[in-house]
């Protein structure tokens, strides 16, 4: 019998396994379909950032109630991957409790260090779920999350939930059963946490608290293999892309825009005929259309994106109503992205589906609405910016169909005319302060 649960648990643990390594090379495979580009630079500040933006959460203890809340499911959710090396090696090995031997006193003080933080885990996710569902704080109450990413966010809390109560479940009946001096059920010393739970179930037979033991064991490492390979198709990606989004994150001074070089071209062989390059082809594009159109690093920031609002919530233009929401172009770009993915699944390769990511999934008024402000880029915690995006797109719609508003229109006409933004010739830009001296 335990070497039929040793081969149901390796079948079960190489599926999961060979799942999330699909998926996985699915989503690299889409993230590169984005344009080159090189941020290799300046290695120390990248892992700088690492340390702080994606371990330490800097940009969370802005608001530092619910940053210590978010940490304690964050520490939870790494440090109690520890338990979980030992329930995978016990489930392959067929043993109970692999780390007691070799751990001594020590496996006891783990495991009730363990079982703090899951019952911090299972307190946190409850005060989330109140303020998701009942609080109905504005940014959660949005309509970028109807539908699927309100009952995702859902989703994944509750399953928090469950599996840090198997857990404790498990270490309560563990307990009962260790008193009994059942074969197999070596003594861990006390679990403070879970002993509390000894009261439901020491009225039950040896048999049961097994039973009631090994299905807690079961269904706890087959919600966590089940969870994993639900992650890359949820927003909880983030777990795992915030530190490489960190590193790859702009160094640049806030706000700053990256021009386009095709364009400075032209002005400089405008200016300079001579430095113009023989028979040198047009660019094929200015901005982008559509995600091949974007850079890698535009594609990574959409699949890291947590969708916890925080960007849109400082957005002045979505706080005066415009239809703009930073958290919406990530969502709709990562939309984009994994219905291009699915095209390439079916079809070896892209065949035109007469969509792009302008128009089809992002409206040409939201893009409007920008002020470029980068209030949202301050505001990302794993350092998104939808601002690229934005950018990119628009200069697509001016530079690529014409389309812009007439008062703009006029100001770039201004701008190309007189170098600036007003209609006065630039002879007499300074006449202002001739006037004052005389």
């Amino acid at each position: 019998m335990q070497y039929v649960q040793q081969v149901l648990f390796c079948i079960m643990a190489t599926g999961a396994i060979y799942w999330f390594s699909k998926k996985v090379a699915e989503i690299r495979r889409n993230i590169f379909l984005g344009k080159a580009q090189d941020l290799s630079d300046n290695p120390g500040q990248r892992w700088n950032n690492v340390l702080l933006l994606a371990l330490g959460q800097k940009k969370m203890f802005q608001n530092v109630p619910v940053a210590i809340m978010h940490f304690i499911i964050y520490a939870g959710f790494i440090i109690i991957n520890i338990e979980v090396l030992e329930i995978v090696l016990d489930g392959i090995l067929g043993t109970h409790r692999l780390f007691l031997p070799y751990l001594g006193v020590v496996y006891g003080w783990l495991i009730n260090i363990f079982e703090w933080l899951a019952a911090g885990v299972i307190f946190v996710c409850v005060i989330f779920l109140s303020r998701r569902n009942w609080l109905k704080l504005k940014r959660f109450i949005s309509k970028d999350l109807n539908g699927w990413p309100k009952t995702d966010a859902n989703l994944i809390l509750i399953t928090e939930i469950v599996l840090m109560s198997l857990f404790l479940t498990m270490n309560a009946t563990d307990q009962i059963l260790q008193d009994r001096s059942v074969a197999h059920y070596e003594p861990t010393g006390n679990f403070f946490l879970s002993a509390q739970l000894i009261p439901i179930f020491e009225g039950l037979s040896d048999g049961t608290l097994m039973a009631i033991e090994r299905t807690a064991w079961w269904i706890h490492i087959a919600g966590i293999f089940a969870f994993l390979n639900y992650l890359p198709y949820s927003k909880h990606l983030h777990i795992a892309l915030a530190f490489p989004n960190a590193y790859y994150a702009k160094l640049d001074a806030p706000g700053k825009m990256k021009n386009m070089p095709e364009v400075q071209n032209e002005v400089l062989y405008a200016m300079q005929p001579e430095l113009a390059p023989a028979n040198a082809a047009p660019p094929a594009s200015f901005g982008a259309k559509d995600v091949f159109d974007l850079s890698w690093k535009n594609l990574l920031d959409a699949y890291s994106c947590t969708e916890c609002g925080r960007c849109t919530s400082e957005c002045p233009a979505n706080q005066t109503g415009k239809l703009l929401s930073p958290r919406k172009i990530m969502m709709a770009t990562r939309d984009r992205l994994e219905d291009v993915g699915r095209n390439i699944n079916v079809n070896k390769s892209f065949v035109s589906d007469n969509k792009s990511l302008l128009h089809d999934y992002i409206s040409v008024e939201e893009l409007r609405a920008c002020t470029t402000c980068n209030a949202c880029v301050e505001a990302c915690p794993v350092s998104i910016s939808p601002l690229d995006i934005i950018v990119e797109l628009r200069r697509s719609l001016i530079m690529e169909e014409s389309n812009a508003p007439q008062e703009w229109n006029g100001t770039f006409s201004n701008i190309e005319n007189n170098f600036a933004p007003w209609k006065f010739s630039p002879d007499d830009r300074d006449k202002w302060a001739t006037e004052m001296v005389s």
